[in-house]
């Protein structure tokens, strides 16, 4: 609920626990809106910035 409070377009999944990073949008795949020039990119926008600045992270902790 706080995502939907707060903005879907912004919302992120994150997943946590591999030897990788991995972010994803937190929407579904709106079929219904596919092709008519409606969908928003940004949560795609902000899954990769998110995933920019945790590989960023990442290799900085590496060395």
């Amino acid at each position: 609920m706080p995502v939907k409070y707060l903005g879907l377009e912004h919302g992120v999944d994150i997943t946590i626990g591999l030897p990788f990073v991995r972010t994803g949008v937190d929407h579904g795949t709106a079929f219904d809106i596919a092709g008519t020039g409606k969908a928003d990119h940004t949560s795609l926008l902000t899954a990769l910035h998110h995933a920019d600045r945790l590989s960023s992270t990442a290799t900085d902790r590496r060395g």
